[in-house]
């Protein structure tokens, strides 16, 4: 990999000479690059890149996971809602004490046993209807059986995210550490838009329960790369890993800390709004507008609109204080799902998705920005290890009630347009609570005096 980084890097210089022949590269530019070149060790770029296929498993299971659970395995729309909702939410609870279950095995046993744990969970999702199964079906209620096999992925995603964050801060060195997470939430989107995709050719072509085999021999394959290529980042000397105790004391400071986790539990909205586009919309679109209609080519919307216009969106909105992005991405979000609930049509969808995703990147670095800001001196990887705290919250919350009221108004009072005036209202009331709490507990006071 460092080999091919220098065959990139010797072609950029090549090209440069080319179009500006007989100008030498600038020297500040020529540094940067050279800096960029040895700045990283080998374990920042397998761990980076093992992180593509670890989201493309992920976001591709989750783009088929509502209608594979509905229409293959019968199950009703209220459980299919609350059991989509807990496959993205528990990734998010366990991912607090991820960190430190990573910290204590290293990062390279973390990683190769976190792979073969998805692995084989996703493995287990995708033969639930094969004949194999059967004793195990007939052993255990299917409810109980899908439950525990969609927790699984969770412990192992809780483990890659540390793990590879953690590599990527040891990796790299400091005068390059901020390129390597751009590099990171690079790798990370190309993999959430890539899932879809690859999850629609497999469903058309292989079937749906083989979207899940082809996720888990894509995080198998990183499971072999991490064993062979890997090797343990170097540990600073002071670093020291956080015992138990010292985890336990942390959750207590946050949970005793009123105004944050008030802040934190309005903002579980945003998350119910968001990941309707997973839990209930798949199911929308199959029994309202196209049977026929590839959900997961669609689901690439997101993605592929947070790849294209966040740096831009980032830009337009940078001198907005961070809470009223928050505010305003938020209401951006709520509003899109009016798009849909007007106009039941494929185009109609895909143009809800892109502006939910517009909401998504008004807010985003503005969020993690507020919350590094708003914690204590010392205390920021504890506060910022809560900040996924709503997320988990709107995907656990938000797959019962959205199964729930697509049950309601589209099963048993027949207007299932209806669904999105809820799920837009409900958008609606946390950006107000937001919009209060901005006035009552002034975030803004705090984040002005930490900049």
């Amino acid at each position: 990999m460092v080999l091919d980084f220098r065959f990139r890097y010797n072609r950029a210089r090549a090209v440069f000479a080319l179009i500006a022949p007989g100008v030498e590269v600038p020297v500040k530019l020529n540094q940067r690059l050279e800096e960029i070149r040895d700045g990283f060790e080998s374990a920042f770029w397998v761990a980076n890149i093992s992180e593509i296929f670890e989201r493309l498993s992920y976001y591709g299971a989750f783009s088929s996971l509502a209608n594979y659970l509905h229409e293959s395995l019968n199950f009703p729309t209220e459980q299919t809602g609350a059991l989509t909702g807990l496959f993205g939410g528990m990734v998010w609870f366990l991912a607090i004490l991820g960190g430190a279950v990573a910290d204590r095995l290293g990062f390279r046993r973390a990683l190769s046993l976190a792979y073969l744990i998805l692995g084989c969970a996703y493995f287990l999702l995708g033969s639930l209807g094969a004949s194999w199964m059967a004793p195990v079906r007939a052993a255990v209620p299917l409810l109980a059986l899908v439950s525990v096999l969609l927790t699984l992925p969770a412990l192992g995603i809780a483990m890659v995210k540390p793990s590879v964050v953690g590599t990527t801060a040891r990796a790299s060195k400091e005068s390059v550490r901020s390129i390597g997470y751009s590099i990171y939430y690079t790798l990370v989107n190309i993999g959430g838009a890539a899932g879809p995709y690859v999850a629609s050719w497999a469903h058309r072509h292989l079937g749906v329960e083989n979207v899940f085999r082809v996720s888990a021999l894509s995080v198998l394959l990183m499971f072999f790369a991490v064993l062979l290529f890997f090797k343990e980042p170097r540990r600073s000397g002071d670093a020291q890993t956080a015992s138990f105790a010292v985890a336990v004391r942390n959750f207590l400071i946050v949970v005793t800390n009123p105004r944050f986790m008030l802040f934190l539990l309005i903002f579980s909205g945003y998350w119910i709004v968001f990941w309707q586009q997973y839990i209930v919309l798949p199911i929308y679109i199959h029994g309202y507008i196209d049977p026929h209609a590839d959900v997961e080519l669609i689901l690439i919307t997101d993605a592929a609109t947070v790849i294209c216009l966040q740096f831009l969106v980032t830009y337009l909105t940078r001198k907005i204080p961070a809470f009223r992005a928050i505010i305003i991405g938020t209401l951006v979000s709520a509003l899109a799902w009016l798009i849909v609930a007007s106009r039941p049509a494929v185009w109609a969808v895909i143009l809800s998705i892109l502006v939910v995703a517009l909401g998504e990147i008004t807010l985003s670095p503005r969020y993690y920005e507020y919350i590094s800001r708003l914690a204590p001196p010392g205390q920021q990887g504890t506060y910022m290890g809560f900040a996924f705290l709503p997320i988990g919250i709107g995907s656990l919350v938000g797959g019962w009630l959205g199964g729930r009221l697509m049950h309601h108004y589209g099963e048993v009072v027949g207007r299932p347009y209806q669904v999105w005036w809820v799920i837009s209202g409900i958008g609606v009331v946390t950006t107000l609570l937001l919009w209060v709490y901005n006035l009552v507990a002034k975030p803004e006071r705090e984040t002005t005096a930490a900049s």
